[in-house]
């Protein structure tokens, strides 16, 4: 049985899983061409988005008007971080989100970031 579900984006079967693949979302992009990490910080610009940006790209930007990390963008989206990254890198170039480095005290492989990192999606979530 075949169902969609109004925030989940793509047709989704119950037992296949995603009917699109995920690198369908960007053309088949690996690599994002913005400079991202897990916790750069995307904010929608405020300006509105010419064309017509695919399910995706509009949900990212929804989900932008409040600062989130690239991190919570692909759980919230289900999607892939590499292709989180060409998603948000897409909407860096047209102008339509902000992507802020974090500034870290720590390595970002450090343990207790991960960590950090884990709790917070954990909570969000």
């Amino acid at each position: 049985m075949i169902t969609a579900a109004a925030d989940d984006g793509p047709w989704l079967d119950e037992q296949a899983g995603r009917l699109v693949r995920p690198y369908t979302v960007s053309n088949g992009r690996t690599r994002p061409t913005a400079d991202l990490d897990l916790l750069t910080h995307v904010t929608a610009a405020g300006r509105p988005a010419t064309g017509h940006p695919g399910p995706e790209h509009a949900r990212a930007l929804a989900l932008a008007r409040a600062p989130v990390t690239v991190a919570e963008l692909a759980a919230r989206l289900r999607l892939p971080v590499a292709v989180t990254k060409v998603v948000v890198s897409d909407l860096v170039e047209a102008g339509l989100v902000l992507a802020e480095a974090p500034s870290y005290q720590h390595a970002p492989t450090d343990p207790a970031v991960l960590r950090q990192v884990r709790d917070e999606l954990r909570r969000r979530l």
